[in-house]
């Protein structure tokens, strides 16, 4: 082969090699191999070359331009090749890899204390009863044993709301679940088994005290209804909710005007530790008593054939003696730190009932 083919390969064999993408390998390949490319161009000029002359040459040309043919589709090759890698590397979606984790919610503490709650009265028989939030003065106050001079109707422990016109009924936030009790034995005749969980409205703040708060009251009706019910019921709830089988439980005289009698219940308590059950200290937790007969009588129940115990506590306060739980407010500041760290898996269902 001639030098000047020789020098031709060479150059071609050199631009293939620095082509470093398809387009500039396909510059290559026009620039040798098209219609006006360089071997295009020698094997033109062989038909004015003399016939041994043209043979010879042609021989070498033709040789020539399969080596270049075969280098140039291999070296193409090699490009899409490596383009698709690239690709790939780019595209590549690591499935191995975990899916992003989303932060998951939790049920509010108070929300959790009232499934405990229900699960536990649920097992010895009770359902729930709700009412409205808006009471009128007759359900929250006088069915309840409570006259017009008590205390608990003045405007500076009461939210009381706007008369309505056409409307002569005097209507306050409730100051408790009470007026759930008044409207179920008006509705419902006895045997009756119902606890009221619900908010309650009464002007305080502070640490352990809140404008609006939740409360659990309860109510049995029945026939033969003794001190001995109202006793056996409340301790084995306090015991199962604490999760302490031998806590002790104190019931102490006292005074609310739609029990008669009253007693607050306690239970031990070490005031030092704040450990529940522990300690020579006692810690008031709920009001109790048997329902006073002039309750009864105003809903239209004859308390010589009918009797009946009542109860109520603070939601929030047997949580936060649960839960080690300092303040009440921290309950209504929506902190997602506090939250995250007292709330319960919205998944785990309360089976505190499988204790009674």
């Amino acid at each position: 082969m001639s030098d000047d083919l020789e020098i031709l390969r060479q150059d071609v064999l050199s631009e293939l090699a620095g082509a470093a993408d398809m387009r500039a390998w396909d510059a290559v390949r026009v620039g040798t191999l098209g219609k006006s490319g360089r071997l295009t161009a020698l094997l033109k000029a062989l038909g004015k070359m003399a016939p041994d002359e043209r043979k010879a040459r042609g021989v070498a040309l033709n040789r020539l331009r399969d080596d270049l043919t075969r280098a140039v589709e291999d070296r193409g090759q090699a490009l899409e090749a490596a383009a698709l890698e690239a690709r790939l590397v780019a595209e590549r979606v690591d499935v191995s890899l975990p899916p992003p984790v989303t932060v998951q919610g939790s049920i509010h503490p108070i929300s959790r204390a009232v499934e405990e709650m229900t699960a536990i009265f649920g097992s010895m028989g009770f359902s729930v009863a709700e009412g409205p939030d808006i009471e009128t003065d007759w359900h929250n106050f006088s069915a309840l044993n409570t006259p017009d001079h008590h205390p608990a109707r003045t405007d500076h422990d009461t939210f009381y709301l706007p008369p309505v016109p056409g409307l002569d009924v005097a209507r306050v936030l409730r100051t408790q679940t009470s007026g759930v009790q008044i409207r179920t034995m008006l509705s419902q005749k006895p045997p009756i088994r119902v606890i009221c969980p619900g908010r309650t409205y009464r002007a305080d703040h502070d640490a352990t005290h809140s404008p609006m708060f939740h409360q659990c009251e309860g109510l049995v009706v029945g026939q033969g209804i003794t001190l001995g019910h109202l006793k056996g019921c409340l301790i084995e709830f306090l015991r199962v909710f604490f999760d302490k089988p031998d806590l002790p439980v104190r019931f102490r005289s006292s005074y609310f005007p739609f029990t008669e009698p009253s007693m607050e219940v306690d239970i031990g308590w070490s005031r030092r530790t704040g450990e529940i059950g522990g300690g020579e200290d006692w810690l008031e937790v709920l009001g109790s008593g048997m329902i006073h007969a002039r309750v009864l009588a105003n809903c239209g129940l004859d308390p010589r054939e009918w009797q009946g115990f009542a109860f109520g506590m603070g939601i929030e306060r047997l949580t936060m003696l649960k839960n080690g739980i300092p303040d009440l407010r921290s309950f209504y500041e929506s902190d997602i730190r506090w939250l995250r760290h007292y709330g319960s898996d919205p998944l785990a269902p309360a089976l505190l009932h499988e204790g009674v």
